[in-house]
């Protein structure tokens, strides 16, 4: 009988050892994961239709259906980061009852670089209408016909301390825009995760994020290219998301 009661507190000990094990796994893959490289185009949707019409010359001349393609893809990567999120239940009235409905924690924030970003964040916003807002200009300063620094210039954020932070660059070339703007975040707060939410972009630009955010975030990106010209524009990628979008600057 002795034995029998030792052998069952022997084996609740080991679960247990193997459940501390586990969240000790967890925390450690939470927090010190790479970068998490998440490209949709890899399985064949709706989505390769907006990708292609956003890269031809002719259908890039309406700038309108342009934007709303940009709109749509980030509808579709609002959809992906949503299956991602902390959720908690809420109880519905209906006209005949009550239904429990597991709902995303409203903690996000959608952040976006001007003026590109504008449709891609509307997407966004479309699905999480009821995140808070944030909006950072980001340019190129060419010092030569190669060389740029990128130059932030106005900043509008609310705290991000503990927050679910979703920033919003159509174009991820370099990746110097996205690493400076998150830079620029940090004075904001700090959010509990990230996730970055982009249309086209390089191998040389996911490589140099990858080293320049924290562990453990999420990259949604609509298609990645083959490459990176010496000016640092994607190829074949599809021209000015900006211009596209507004007209040409000066």
């Amino acid at each position: 009988m002795h034995y029998y009661f030792y052998a069952i507190d022997s084996f609740i000990e080991n679960i247990l050892k193997l459940v501390y094990f586990i969240i000790i796994i967890s925390y450690f893959c939470s927090k010190y994961l790479p970068m998490i490289v998440n490209v949709l185009d890899q399985k064949k949707s709706i989505l390769n239709k907006f990708i292609s019409e956003i890269r031809d010359t002719e259908i890039q001349k309406d700038s309108m259906r342009f934007r709303r393609n940009i709109e749509r893809i980030g509808e579709i990567i609002a959809y992906e980061i949503s299956q991602t999120l902390e959720f908690q239940n809420k109880i519905v009235s209906t006209p005949l009852g009550t239904k429990i409905v597991p709902v995303p924690k409203k903690d996000i924030v959608v952040c976006s670089i001007l003026r590109a970003g504008l449709p891609l964040h509307s997407g966004l916003l479309n699905f999480f209408d009821d995140a808070e807002n944030a909006f950072i200009s980001a340019y190129r300063k060419h010092i030569t016909e190669t060389e740029f620094e990128i130059k932030v210039e106005y900043f509008a954020s609310p705290n991000l301390d503990g927050k679910t932070l979703i920033l919003a660059d159509p174009m991820l070339a370099t990746g110097q825009s996205l690493a400076t703007v998150f830079e620029g975040l940090k004075k904001h707060g700090t959010p509990k995760e990230i996730h970055l939410a982009c249309v086209i972009g390089a191998k040389e630009g996911i490589d140099y994020i990858k080293s320049h955010f924290p562990p453990n975030t999420k990259l949604w990106i609509a298609t990645v290219d083959e490459h990176l010209n010496d000016k640092g524009y994607i190829v074949p990628g599809l021209g000015d998301a900006g211009d596209l979008s507004f007209g040409i600057k000066l």
